[in-house]
This record gives C-alpha cells, structure tokens and sequence, in this order.
C-alpha cells in the first residue's frame, strides 16, 4: 500500500514530497482560511466557522465511492520509541472498523523536512509513515477533522497531547480524484490536484474561504 502511495505520487504529482506547506510545493492547489483571525478558538463563532469549512471542504473533495488513503506522519527523533506509536490510535479513534484497520501499514522515512528552507539539521529526526486504504464511510471525518484543530490547543481532543505541533501531520489522499486534502492546523487548509480543471468547482463554491494572503497566486490558474 505504501508503495502503491509512492507511485501515485511519482504518476500524478512529480514524485511531490508529502510534506506542509503542500500549497508552495505544487502548482495546482487551493489554500483556504478556516478559523476567524485574531479570536479565540474557544468562541463559538470561531468553532461553528472551523467545523463548517473544514466539512464542507471534506465533503466536496471526497465522495462516497472514492478510494482514500488516510495518512499519518509522526515526526519524532530517531530513537523516539513512544511517538511513534500515537498514531495507532488515530486509526483505532476515527476509523469505524477494526478489519479496515487491519490493513494499516507503517514505514520509517528519512525526516520529511530534510531539506527544510531553513537549513535546520533533521539527522537525528525520522517520519514515521502510517497509511490506511479505506472509503469516506470508514472515517469519523468530522470528529477526526476537529482533532486536528484542536491540535494547537491543550483539549482533550488533541492527538499527541504534551509533543510539540510539528510533531503530527494527517493527509487524506483520494486516489479516484487524485486530491490531496491537508487541513495543517486550525488555521487553513490545503487542496491539491494532480490537474487544475479538477479544482474548479471547489474554487467557485468555496471562492469566499480562499485565504486572502494567497489569493493572487490561486487566481492565476482560473
């Protein structure tokens, strides 16, 4: 399965490494605002809007019948036996049945962010790669979609409770679109696309939720 992943990528996104920011790595994406700026996340306002957009989104990028591969990296120092371990219970917490769980597969990679921009040195640091092949019904999407914005936050619903944010990042591939959903925290979402006519419809419906920072940019391809 991993391997299937790996050549997904390497026909459909010129080998895209997996890694955020997704939006300035690949030409044909969409970021999205998602929580209201400078307010708390606790307003309920500010929650109503995340779990709106997040959804909607979702739900627009992913159908009933599409295969999905439900991915989670653990960015963790080599000799982190513990961290690499958490992301059993993503799949355990948010996936509804225990045979589709059966299938999860796990591999160590080099630390995603290797070549970081900032010349940080990831020698020590490792991916651990966790990847479920499963359908839009197998997932608690809406719960799941709300753990990970609360990750910023100390909330019961927090998946690594007590590690640092850059520890966690959670992809949901669908494999028929070939789209790349990536909501990086509470803050924003990503979209991606292998083709940019498959992004048009989300750009129409969800034109008012494109992060105004990046707008210019996305405008270009439509």
């Amino acid at each position: 399965m991993i391997n299937i992943l790996s050549q997904f990528m390497k026909e459909h996104f010129n080998n895209l490494n997996l890694r955020p920011p997704l939006f300035y790595l690949w030409k044909y994406g969409i970021r999205f605002e998602i929580s209201m700026p400078w307010v708390e996340h606790e307003d309920k306002d500010n929650l109503q809007q995340i779990n709106e957009r997040t959804v909607t989104i979702f739900n627009k990028v992913f159908n009933q019948e599409d295969d999905i591969f439900l991915i989670t990296d653990i960015h963790c120092e080599k000799n982190n036996t513990f961290l690499q371990k958490r992301p059993t219970k993503v799949y355990q917490k948010y996936i509804k049945n225990k045979e589709t769980v059966r299938k999860l597969q796990h591999r160590v990679l080099p630390s995603v962010f290797w070549e970081d921009e900032d010349g940080e040195d990831y020698a020590e640091m490792v991916t651990h790669r966790f990847v479920l092949s499963c359908k839009k019904n197998d997932i608690r999407y809406k719960a799941l979609l709300t753990a990970i914005s609360y990750e910023d936050f100390p909330h019961p619903e927090q998946i690594l409770k007590g590690f640092p944010r850059n520890g966690i990042d959670i992809y949901l591939v669908n494999i028929t679109k070939k789209m790349i959903y990536h909501l990086y925290d509470d803050r924003g979402c990503d979209v991606m696309a292998s083709n940019k006519e498959d992004l048009y419809s989300l750009y129409q419906d969800c034109n008012d939720w494109i992060l105004d920072y990046d707008r210019d940019e996305i405008e270009k391809n439509y």
